[in-house]
């Protein structure tokens, strides 16, 4: 990782030369880094409920649907208010945006660990959504100025890492904190590093938009056009159905996974976490890197390169994930293999797809595009991703009682979760095909990009 953060500042070439003085160079390397460590403390917290579910479900009373709710209604909010976000990534200074938006999701997580019942938690995860829905339109627009399209693959790779990184520490972390102390202290925590990192994106230069393609855009469309001009793509229609597809998988897997090492395989809160820390997160860094390189080799060789790559990494990492949720309580090896193996080739999506958007997307319409993108992502995908699990869940652990006949669901919760495991490698073989349909059309949009980018810009009268 430290080798491919390191070599930020030889992802320049080509046409970018008006881009390499010292100083740029330098704003361009330690921007990197900020975004890399913003995006980090944005999984970090995010996941922090889920490490601590357990706890938080047995001081609450609460069903894995009322749990699988807070996740949702957090999608919900994080969707919608990425929209006017996503325009001012487009308009405004984008430093600032990330500045204010970790400083409100700081806050709010540390208000989190202030819940006494579940409304007031719910409440608390709601701003944190708020300040997070400024993070990716922001970041990814600042990669599409600072790096060229042969190179954002590996660019976007860095940025991403903050996700299996800030997933990874935020499992093993919190887990920690929690055993040791309470699930509070948790959240207490990680409003520190978000507030510091504030002060560091005010630090940031932002390059003008469309200095990666050489070009400068002066018209700058207002409101509901931006998206209106994004939804004119076709690619762009199926790269958020498979966002929405992703981020389904992503959330489920994601919320509930702790609670399943504990139920399924009989794991204390800790070991719960450290093994959902590698298999979710540490894994997460060989597939950013390697998809990364990957993705930006295909794009060299054909226009629908990334796409396909994509496309193949999820055929493969299906039926490891099949074969994993069918795993008996104990097999905690071959369990570990499967799903680290299948989800290290998930996180080839990020780095494939994202770069995808901005192949096809005019340069002063990423941060809408981002934008557009997540609200289908989440708003389609992740927000039911948490509560159809935990509604299968709870439905399936009543049923497998009522085949007992027995009176206390407690000891079947194991069975209901496992059954509504089952969901994700039929999801994920869904966004196999929907990935293969999108890298039959980017060639095509591409080309009418680069059309759109050759002509000169009319002359304004005076």
């Amino acid at each position: 990782m430290l080798k491919l953060l390191s070599s930020s500042e030889h992802l320049f070439s080509g046409n970018y030369e008006v881009f390499m003085k010292e100083d740029q160079r330098k704003n361009a390397v330690y921007a990197l880094w900020v975004l890399f460590a913003i995006n980090m403390m944005n999984f970090f917290d995010r996941q922090i409920i889920a490490a601590v579910g357990k706890p938080i479900v047995e001081e609450f009373k609460l069903s894995d649907t009322a749990f699988g709710w807070i996740g949702t209604l957090f999608i919900y909010i994080y969707a919608l208010v990425g929209l006017p976000l996503g325009i001012w990534a487009d308009r405004g200074s984008r430093r600032k945006l990330l500045a204010f938006s970790i400083t409100i999701w700081s806050l709010f997580t540390a208000a989190s660990g202030l819940a006494w019942n579940y409304l007031s938690l719910l409440v608390a995860r709601l701003g944190v959504g708020v300040g997070e829905a400024g993070c990716s339109p922001a970041g990814n627009s600042l990669i599409g100025d600072l790096y060229p399209a042969n190179k954002r693959g590996r660019a976007t790779a860095m940025f991403m890492l903050g996700l299996p990184i800030g997933i990874f520490l935020s499992n093993m972390l919190s887990g920690i904190i929690a055993e040791a102390y309470n699930w509070r202290m948790a959240f207490f925590i990680a409003m520190i590093p978000g507030i510091l990192l504030a002060l560091f994106a005010l630090r940031i230069k932002e390059p003008p938009r469309g200095l990666s393609e050489n070009i400068q855009f002066e018209d700058k469309p207002q409101g509901l056009l931006s998206f209106f001009r994004v939804l004119g793509i076709p690619t762009m229609w199926l790269i958020i159905i498979s966002g929405a597809l992703h981020n389904f998988n992503a959330y489920a897997v994601n919320v509930f996974l702790p609670l399943y090492m504990g139920r399924h395989h009989g794991l204390g809160i800790k070991d719960a976490n450290l093994i959902t820390a590698f298999v979710l997160g540490g894994v997460g860094i060989i597939g950013l890197i390697a998809g990364g390189r990957a993705a930006d080799w295909a794009r060299r060789k054909s226009p629908r390169g990334r796409m396909i790559v994509a496309a193949l990494a999820l055929l493969i990492s299906t039926p490891c994930i099949y074969l994993a949720v069918g795993q008996p309580k104990g097999a905690l090896v071959p369990f570990m293999a499967l799903l680290g193996i299948g989800w290290m080739l998930i996180y080839v999506y990020y780095v494939s797809v994202y770069p995808a958007i901005q192949d096809v997307v005019e340069p002063n319409l990423r941060g809408s595009a981002m934008a557009l993108y997540f609200l289908g992502m989440y708003f389609l995908g992740g927000a039911y991703g948490t509560v159809i699990t935990g509604f299968l869940s709870d439905h399936f652990a009543q049923q497998a009682m009522i085949e007992a006949q027995a009176t206390a669901i407690e000891p079947f919760r194991a069975i209901g979760l496992q059954k509504a495991f089952y969901t994700v490698p039929l999801v994920s073989l869904l966004l196999t095909l929907v990935l293969f349909a999108g890298a039959m059309t980017i060639a095509r949009d591409m080309k009418k990009l680069q059309k759109l980018e050759s002509e000169p810009e009319p002359v304004p009268s005076k």
